[in-house]
């Protein structure tokens, strides 16, 4: 009874939380709005602001991104936009922010279409996404207000009313550079409706709104042969016609168009590389000269920034057409490949996951997303000679592990060497698909790593894309992802679960095994800490720790002048040593460790009737497993069993 009184308490302030911040949201947006006219405008609302009522869509757009910016543990500028959802693509990210830096400076990369390339499902469509929901939501503070000529089917700056004769005097004012033309609808409704007194044009707040179509514009390539340009520029508005008396009046036409709706703010080209020929020279002339030339209007002025998309196929195909060649020159390219770290992309599993009731309902093991993750690497990555092993090595470094023999700059190196890794292999939504299926068919609420393995060989299986070679190479990452990954963490896992404390007995077996050396190197005895009697340093200890990670009696000197050399490094750094600085010998100290407790795991495999004591060393190791390392009872039971296997095959 207690608990549903607390859950209940809990559950009324979460709610309480939200429909306050509910309510803040709705008085924030709802006090921001403005409107008056051009005089008022320029008396009361350009004077506070001239730099940012004057911005283009791309030093808007960088705004914005820097609004949201922060610096790292390490100094460097983080863009707070891309890094709570966009998952180990960092190198893109960057690349993709020195692009609205340069445009927004003035650089010619302002006159460039932004093209971001990569492969299905690598994130492309994220960023735009983020990008424009990151508009409409700086378009409502106060760093962010956005002014337009009310009415205006562009939205467009309401500073375009200036006359071209009174600009100069205009930029000594206030310093700002008016660039642009009034569009042909504002320049009518400037002689119909106020006999040519800009002044009195009313000019608004605007509010950037996908779904209202302000300053953000999407268009989804149609089949190319019924594909209609209208669909960017709009048309003749038939119905309008007869009122007006002109097909060539600007109020008989429909601005309905996605670049009339992106103008201030961003167009969206989604495969880009689809559509007609024609579609790109008027996208690349718009992104080159900022105006479009629509029917028989004079050009039309828009600012807006264009980023498209497209995959690697559509990309290669477009390569191969001589005449395209002019227009790659006016496109700013930036590849998305999936990310190489299995650790980021299994936050991206667990970012999808999370969103979705039937993962919610189900347990996963804690290594279940991690192998997932580190088999999508293994597709990513290029193929050569480099055998399997090698391969889990690449794997390790990309995640930022130490390997050792690997010094950390090699890395760099090694990604420079294979540009294509990235660029093609398994999709997160493959493997959030097999996960999926596994969940339906099992009914299971709990799912082990080696159920998610199995789930994923049934998704390579099932595969009508796939031929027979890349089924039984993906088959074999598998069986490598088990081997030299799932059986060390397991095993990891349950070795630490055998211990009422693992760290604290690791650190002082550490220590130990660190005092023994220091002796033996010097060549002076130790005081044993029972008897507290002088004595030889203990060399069968010293080999026994050693001999668990394959170090021969040849080797044993080099091998503990290398750790006295870190743990001194260490010192001098103020840095206590620990299993972490040393990677060989955190895998010695487990191991040797484990060899304490092995009696119990025996126990598990050859108990087919425990009795009470039995059972209960099994069910504390189990506890240990649910309690401190994000097991469930049925994975614990699951993860004992897989380790008594491993062991009885060694």
């Amino acid at each position: 009874m207690t608990n549903q009184v607390v859950n209940f308490d809990k559950r009324d302030d979460r709610k309480s939380t939200l429909l306050k911040s509910l309510s803040e949201f709705t008085k924030g947006h709802r006090a921001a709005r403005w409107a008056g006219t051009f005089a008022s405008f320029l008396e009361s609302v350009l004077p506070a602001d001239t730099r940012g009522i004057s911005r283009t869509s791309h030093q808007y757009i960088w705004d914005m991104m820097r609004a949201g910016g922060y610096d790292d543990a390490e100094g460097l500028w983080r863009c707070q936009l891309f890094e709570d959802e966009l998952y180990g693509i960092g190198d893109t990210i960057e690349r993709v922010v020195d692009y609205f830096k340069a445009a927004s400076a003035g650089s010619e990369v302002g006159r460039r279409l932004l093209l971001l390339l990569g492969p299905p499902s690598g994130g492309k469509s994220s960023m735009v996404i983020l990008l424009k929901r990151g508009l409409e939501e700086y378009s409502h503070t106060d760093a962010g207000a956005l002014y337009g000529i009310h009415g205006c089917p562009v939205h467009e700056s309401p500073l375009h009313l200036v006359p071209h004769t009174l600009r100069g005097q205009f930029r000594g004012t206030y310093g700002v550079e008016i660039t642009g033309e009034l569009c042909p609808y504002c320049v009518s409704r400037l002689q119909h409706e106020f006999s040519g007194d800009f002044m009195q044009v009313p000019v608004e707040r605007v509010f950037i709104s996908e779904a209202s179509r302000v300053g953000v514009g999407t268009y989804a390539p149609h089949d190319p042969t019924t594909a209609d340009i209208a669909d960017l520029v709009g048309s003749v508005d038939l119905s309008k016609v007869s009122e007006f008396g002109d097909e060539g009046d600007a109020r008989a036409w429909s601005w309905s168009g996605a670049v009339f709706a992106a103008s201030r703010g961003m167009l969206e080209m989604i495969e880009i590389l689809k559509v007609k020929r024609e579609f790109l020279y008027l996208l690349l002339t718009l992104t080159q000269e900022k105006n479009v030339k629509v029917s028989r209007f004079p050009l039309i002025h828009l600012d807006e920034t264009i980023i498209a998309h497209t995959n690697l196929a559509e990309f290669r195909k477009f390569l191969q057409e001589a005449e395209n060649e002019a227009l790659l020159d006016r496109m700013v390219i930036i590849q998305v490949p999936y990310t190489l770290s299995y650790k980021e992309e299994a936050r991206i599993y667990k970012k999808l996951t999370s969103s979705t009731q039937a993962f919610r309902e189900v347990h996963l093991d804690p290594h279940a997303l991690h192998i997932a993750a580190v088999f999508a690497v293994l597709t990513r990555l290029q193929e050569g000679e480099e055998r399997e092993a090698e391969q889990a090595k690449k794997v390790r470094l990309y995640a930022g592990e130490d390997v050792e023999g690997v010094p950390p700059s090699e890395v760099e190196k090694i990604r420079a060497r294979n540009p294509e890794e990235g660029l093609s292999g398994v999709s997160p939504r493959f493997v959030i698909n097999a996960l999926s299926g596994a969940i339906i068919q099992s009914h299971a609420k709990s799912l082990t790593t080696m159920d998610v393995l199995i789930a994923l060989k049934d998704g390579i299986e099932s595969d009508v894309r796939m031929d027979g070679k890349k089924k039984r190479k993906w088959i074999d990452y598998l069986v490598t992802v088990r081997k030299d990954f799932y059986n060390r963490w397991v095993k990891e896992d349950v070795h630490k679960a055998l211990f009422v404390s693992f760290e604290q007995e690791a650190q002082q077996l550490l220590d130990k095994y660190l005092d023994e050396v220091e002796a033996t190197l010097d060549n002076r005895t130790v005081k044993d800490p029972i008897t507290n009697e002088e004595r030889k340093p203990d060399e069968r200890f010293l080999r026994s720790v050693e001999e668990k990670i394959r170090i021969s009696e040849s080797g044993k000197l080099s091998f503990r002048q290398e750790v006295v050399r870190k743990a001194m490094g260490a010192f001098k750094r103020g840095e206590k040593f620990t299993l972490d600085s040393h990677a060989p010998l955190h895998d010695a100290v487990e191991q040797y460790l484990f060899e304490q407790r092995r009696d119990v795991l025996r126990l598990v495999s050859s108990s087919t009737r425990p009795d009470d004591e039995t059972r209960q060393k099994i069910s504390v190791v189990e506890k240990r497993l649910v309690d401190e390392y994000g097991y469930d009872a049925h994975s614990a039971r699951e993860a004992l069993n897989y380790v008594t296997t491993l062991l009885a095959q060694e």
